[in-house]
């Protein structure tokens, strides 16, 4: 379902939202982008602030799965709660419909208080999956090869290989993705080369001085990212090598 979002009381000098599949190395983008003075804005930090111990929002949720996901000391036992709603989309519908309106409230009083002169970051997984990709200036979208996403998931975060293609699965799509897409960022190289790549999407459509963004142009959202010259010009071939994607 598409969130129509009301303007901001006082809007950044651009905002971005920035998603990807798990493991698709979006978390290394967004310290790039960091680091080159945007105001990061983590979904993920947020989702867990929302249903911290002693929430509403945790009340909620054990309120529609029960005690089950619930610890002995009253916080969200997230390994149950994923175990229910990785494998149930209905389940997980139910979850994102109590913890998504109250990451998006959260997200805007951050972004409403940045300033008009930031630039603000936003890292939203599921930006596509919950339609929020029309309340953005730009939408940079990273991308990883799937073999590779389930590899580091396994290597990494001690996923087993089901446990990661359910994850990924439970997600858009890269087609879906790329359709949101104005910038596409293909990790499919090394760690280097693609903070490379994130730096010259900064260079090139976030810095004051560079070619900016248009929105209005006719590149992006309703076209395949890969197909449009924006991303084409994110996607120079030095930055797009052979080899094992290591950007986390």
């Amino acid at each position: 379902m598409t969130e129509t979002v009301a303007p901001h009381p006082s809007r950044p000098r651009l905002h971005v939202g920035l998603t990807g599949g798990i493991a698709a190395g979006k978390s290394t983008v967004a310290r790039v982008f960091a680091e080159r003075g945007a105001i990061l804005v983590d979904a993920d930090k947020i989702a867990r602030d929302v249903l911290a111990r002693g929430t509403e929002g945790l009340a909620a949720v054990q309120d529609e799965f029960g005690d089950r996901v619930i610890t002995a000391e009253g916080d969200l036992d997230r390994a149950a709660m994923a175990e229910i709603v990785f494998t149930d989309p209905a389940a997980r519908e139910r979850l994102n419909r109590i913890v998504h309106p109250r990451i998006r409230a959260f997200g805007r009083r951050l972004v409403a208080e940045a300033g008009p002169d930031a630039v603000v970051v936003q890292d939203v997984p599921l930006l596509v999956e919950s339609g929020q990709a029309s309340a953005y200036d730009l939408v940079v979208v990273v991308e990883s090869p799937v073999q590779e996403r389930i590899r580091r998931m396994v290597e990494d975060r001690g996923m087993t290989v089901e446990d990661a293609q359910n994850r990924i699965a439970a997600q858009a799509s890269d087609e879906e993705r790329r359709k949101a897409a104005d910038v596409l960022l293909v990790n499919d190289a090394d760690l280097d080369a693609l903070k490379r790549a994130a730096n010259k999407v900064w260079d090139r459509f976030i810095a004051v001085d560079g070619d900016g963004f248009d929105p209005d142009s006719t590149q992006g959202r309703d076209e395949p990212a890969g197909e449009a010259p924006a991303a084409d010009a994110a996607e120079p071939a030095e930055d797009r090598g052979e080899g094992r994607a290591q950007g986390r």
